[in-house]
């Protein structure tokens, strides 16, 4: 995945007392100059909490040796963590000002610790597993930038095996580099040629020496102090000029998680004491519902709950399917159908919102003003005070208010929401599935659904309901894993099903910040037929091994799933109907031969009593696709 910068990388280090600064280039305790610390754009970076840390002591440990965990991330350290584009979940691990390595989620392999020479340096002592030793005579060609061939390797451990990442020791037991085997330890030995590893990162081997300063939460919240004051008191001002701009009501849209609640404190930090609208879109976690009330509770605020209708989810999942990273059609009857329900009921003449929306989230976010009008619900004004804080700056005031958290981000989160979002990577679904109490519900169903429709078990395993489209890079990786990508769902209707309509959710999605259309139609399709007829409309692309066509920017697939993004809605509409007309077309000919007459290139045949379109003579000039007695007496327009 490319490196995105949604804004200035925040990360500083005080050598002298060994802390984590964010942003100031003077430490707030010894006042000596800070250092950037080279992390990997977004730098969107955070505190590790103990769930993290028991993690990456246990993957340490599995590669390098009882032990070897702890002595990384001995007790009372404090840990950054950096989440960095990767196919699934990939962390970097900042510690003592420097990046030991990286916490990488593989598919069917879990998480691998990806480790630099800092970390190599800190472990090199007490490992007892995962090493490769090299002969003195290939240091200096290590150290050139070259890999470790067989040759120069004097001794391995006998469990490595390629693909595994390893720590090649000097024979004086010193770190040379790290990287990954490219054989077996026998083949290193006895083969004796070849590449045995392939070196990543190196550096002259030398003794390990602990930083001495100590560290403590208390000591690195004072060490920023001075920029956390001026960021608290710059957003407050914002709160207070904002309010005087607009003559609303205000409230804090309050999700639960960690930068709302930034955004709540900061409210009150004003001296406001504003309404806290919580929108509950039945996909929440217990604790989540539990942790707002409790929120609500504790600072006497007034709480307002908007729910989602009982049902909006799970009683639509047999018509549109599982929502997926391309098709959240959950976001529209589950989250925004609520929100505007309970701004109209709540706020009729409009209303100011204060939001936890940053721009280090995402590239949409990072675009969007911060003060700006909900094209989606009428008369809301939203206003992010922390629209330029990172993680870590929301973590900061939120350890300095000593505030209670949501109890998910200690279980392993590092973002709040619904308990199956589709956009989640594998690794947080599986740590969601074993820890949460609605798991059960969910797992259920996409048993019972990969049961009816005949798919394998990796559908399950890999959450591959994730997506209508599998990303070629997704697609890779699972082959390399040896999951076969050649499966079709099984026909569920025998003969001529009911007919054909198409059921849709419309609007902006909150989760990607911009206007779509899922949809999907009660049974599916033919494909190849659909892909065919749309030529009518324009250039159309296909697929029909993956089962899915394009056209006039519509995505349709072959078990009926529709999906439509752009910037205009109404020219979203339009094509969509466009397409739909189409897709009836193509399923519900009925062989009148109305459409031929109109065809002034000769493009369609009957065929079987069937339209046909040779695609080498269609114009797309779109005057066969009316009239059609299919699409006037079949199928009526949307539901919506």
């Amino acid at each position: 995945m490319s490196l995105v910068r949604l804004g200035k990388m925040h990360l500083r280090w005080c050598r002298t007392c060994n802390l984590p600064i964010i942003e100031a280039e003077e430490c707030g305790i010894c006042h000596s100059a800070t250092q950037q610390v080279d992390v990997t754009p977004p730098g969107d970076v955070r505190p590790a909490f103990q769930h993290d840390i028991g993690l990456i002591r246990e993957v340490v440990d599995r590669q390098f040796g009882a032990g070897t965990g702890k002595t990384l991330v001995p007790d009372g350290k404090i840990i950054v963590m950096n989440k960095v584009p990767g196919l699934d979940r990939m962390d970097e691990v900042i510690i003592d000002g420097q990046v030991a390595g990286t916490m990488r989620y593989d598919l069917g392999r879990g998480y691998t610790f990806v480790t630099r020479m800092s970390a190599a340096r800190a472990m090199q002592s007490s490992m007892t597993k995962g090493f490769v030793v090299t002969a003195d005579e290939a240091i200096e060609f290590v150290l050139k930038g070259l890999n470790l061939m067989a040759p120069g390797v004097v001794d391995v451990h006998p469990e490595v095996r390629p693909g595994d990442e390893v720590v090649v020791l000097t024979q004086a037991g010193l770190a040379l580099c790290t990287g990954m085997a490219r054989m077996t330890a026998r083949d290193m030995i006895e083969i004796g040629k070849g590449q045995a590893v392939k070196a990543r990162w190196f550096d002259v081997p030398a003794e390990y020496v602990p930083p001495l300063a100590e560290q403590s939460r208390e000591l690195w919240l004072s060490a920023n102090k001075p920029i956390m004051e001026r960021r608290v008191k710059e957003a407050i001002e914002f709160i207070h000029k904002v309010i005087e701009r607009n003559s609303l009501p205000a409230m804090v849209s309050f999700s639960g998680g960690k930068d709302s609640l930034a955004c709540l404190l900061l409210t009150m930090d004003a001296g406001l004491n504003l309404p806290v609208f919580f929108i509950d879109t039945g996909l929440e976690f217990p604790e989540t519902i539990e942790y707002v009330n409790r929120i609500a509770d504790k600072h006497h605020l007034p709480l307002i709950v908007e729910s989602a209708p009982r049902g909006a989810f799970f009683d639509n999942l047999d018509y549109f399917g599982p929502p997926g990273r391309d098709y959240r059609w959950c976001c529209k009857t589950n989250k925004l159908g609520p929100t505007v329900k309970g701004i109209l009921k709540h706020y009729p003449g409009g209303v100011l919102s204060f939001i936890g929306q940053r721009r280090y989230e995402s590239e949409q976010r990072s675009e969007k003003p911060r003060v700006w009008k909900n094209p989606w619900t009428p008369g809301q004004i939203g206003a992010s005070p922390i629209q330029d804080w990172t993680a870590m700056h929301v973590w900061l005031y939120i350890f300095s208010k000593g505030e209670e958290y949501n109890p998910w981000y200690d279980m392993g989160l590092d973002r709040i929401g619904c308990f199956l979002c589709p956009a989640s990577d594998l690794a947080e679904l599986q740590l969601v599935m074993s820890r949460s109490s609605r798991s059960e519900e969910w797992t259920s169903y996409l048993r019972k659904k990969a049961q009816e429709q005949g798919w394998p078990e990796e559908w399950l395993t890999y959450a591959m309901w994730r997506w209508k489209r599998v990303p070629d890079s997704v697609r890779k990786e699972l082959e390399r894993v040896g999951v076969d990508l050649s499966w079709r769902p099984r026909e569920l209707v025998e003969g001529k099903a009911e007919p054909l309509r198409l059921r849709m959710q419309e609007g902006v999605s909150p989760c990607i910040m911009g206007y779509s259309i899922e949809g999907a139609f009660n049974r599916r399709l033919d494909i190849e037929k659909v892909a065919e007829l749309l030529n009518m409309l324009g250039p159309v692309q296909s697929d029909s091994e993956e089962g899915w066509c394009l056209g006039l920017d519509v995505r349709v697939f072959e078990e009926g799933a529709v999906i439509a993004k752009g910037a205009n809605p109404d020219q979203i509409r339009k094509n969509v109907e466009k397409v739909r007309r189409a897709v009836v077309k193509a399923e519900e000919c009925v062989g009148c031969g109305v459409c031929i007459a109109r065809c002034i290139e000769g493009a369609l045949t009957l065929e079987q009593d069937k339209v046909h379109l040779i695609v080498a003579k269609c114009i797309h000039c779109g005057k066969c696709s009316e009239p059609c007695p299919a699409v006037s007496f079949g199928d009526s327009a949307f539901e919506l």
